[in-house]
């Protein structure tokens, strides 16, 4: 089930971002937090009160600007707008309620959506300087400091309480498959193969898929959700402002996928955009399935399908656990694997190891590779355990963290791998200190 989305809009310098890095525990100030992908939004993951959500920061409103720049910020505050399940409204409450304020207020009306409103800059809290803020029609207003952290969880409190329900329409237990890729890779044609018959428009022109289109069916006596989604392009290639909306629905449909199918055209090769993509989905931890389509087109020899696989392993190193397949969706060639795949690579994902069996395997790790040694001082792992699933999620809890180098909890993960099947999966394998050994 996908985490509420939690968007922060507002104007210019109330002081959104402070908020965002305040409550995400760190600073992100670039917009490409994730790995080289197009947007023009921060998200991150944050959590209170035992809740999860993604928090999302906008540029700021201007709404009344001609300036381009601010009509572009404004399309991406209305993304924000659009997808989110509860947003927060910033303003100054140094500088007074203003004639923007109660622009974006009217708009946030007309939304039907939850709003909470923060008046930021309130140092010296004063309950009168509220007084003039309940004029914009959204409840009480929260007086924060968010460059102190005063406030804040108030504010919060409030946010989550809005949690509840929001994702009742997503209740459905189909499994839910994005695929994705850079524009006329054969999505469309791969979908419409896929379920049968034409649902999504299909050309050859790059970017006809606007929006990120679901269809629900049944295969094999299991419910699937088919995510169809517009062609994700480099920044500079996004000159429409509809297809910019497309390719953030996009990035959208990949954080709601239960897994991803990315789609790469085989006549053309992996390409550095394919690999951007392919980082986002990996960032997300999410199971996947790498498709080669146009099989159909690529001439061959004997060796050709060990050329490609090479090729992927070199490009995608951080992505080892991929599960490729090469099929032609024009004629249907191995299209049926697709599915095959991805139901495979979700399995996998939601895999749980007994304790016991964990840690006969460790045991057997460290005797077959010691572990490493710095100043005298030798990491002692003690014992794992699995914590999560969908992805697998392991602890090992060691005498010294800072002893434990990457290419040794890399081996670790390795021997993980060889004796389960974690095809299509990523892994999280976490560190610890024992208490007794700190």
């Amino acid at each position: 089930m996908a985490k509420p989305l939690v968007a922060i809009v507002g104007r210019p310098n109330v002081g959104k971002s402070t908020f965002f890095n305040k409550v995400v525990g760190k600073k992100i100030s670039i917009v490409d937090n994730f790995p080289g992908v197009t947007r023009d939004r921060l998200y991150a993951d944050a959590e209170w009160c035992g809740k999860s959500f993604v928090l999302v920061d906008t540029g700021g409103l201007e709404l009344k600007s001609t300036d381009e720049m601010w009509k572009h910020i404004q399309k991406q505050a209305e993304i924000a707008i659009e997808t989110a399940d509860v947003i927060i409204l910033f303003t100054d409450g140094k500088a007074g309620l203003n004639a923007s304020d109660e622009d974006v207020a009217i708009k946030l009306r007309k939304s039907g959506k939850p709003v909470v409103l923060a008046v930021n800059k309130l140092e010296n809290y004063d309950p009168l300087k509220l007084l003039e803020f309940y004029n914009l029609g959204l409840g009480e207003p929260f007086g924060i400091s968010a460059e102190h952290g005063t406030g804040i969880g108030e504010l919060l409190d409030e946010v989550v309480t809005h949690f509840d329900g929001e994702k009742s329409s997503e209740n459905d237990d189909s499994i839910k498959i994005a695929m994705v890729g850079k524009p006329n890779a054969g999505k469309s044609s791969l979908c419409n193969k896929l379920l049968g018959f034409d649902r999504t428009i299909v050309s050859d022109i790059a970017g006809t898929t606007r929006d990120a289109i679901d269809t629900p069916f049944v295969f094999g006596g299991k419910k699937y959700t088919l995510i169809d989604t517009a062609g994700i392009r480099k920044k500079k290639n996004v000159e429409e402002d509809l297809e910019y909306y497309s390719v953030l629905r996009a990035l959208g449909a990949i954080r709601r996928a239960d897994v991803c199918v990315m789609i790469i055209d085989a006549n053309i090769g992996i390409t550095e955009q394919d690999v951007k993509i392919c980082g986002y989905i990996h960032e997300q931890v999410k199971p996947s399935v790498l498709v080669m389509n146009k099989w159909d087109l690529v001439e061959k020899d004997t060796n050709t399908i060990n050329k490609f696989n090479a090729e992927l392993n070199e490009n995608l190193k951080f992505m080892d656990y991929i599960l490729p397949v090469y099929v032609s969706a024009m004629t249907g060639q191995r299209v049926d694997r697709v599915l095959e795949l991805a139901g495979t690579a979700l399995e996998n994902s939601s895999r749980r190891i007994p304790t016991g069996q964990l840690n006969d395997l460790l045991l057997d790790c460290i005797r077959a590779s010691e572990p490493p040694s710095f100043n005298g001082k030798r990491l002692k792992i003690s014992y794992a355990t699995q914590v999560g699933v969908n992805p697998p999620e392991f602890v090992l809890f060691v005498n010294d963290a800072s002893l434990m180098h990457f290419s040794y909890k890399r081996y670790l993960e390795n021997c993980l791998r060889k004796a389960y099947d974690f095809r299509g999966t990523p892994i999280r394998l976490s560190i610890r200190e024992k208490e007794d050994d700190a």
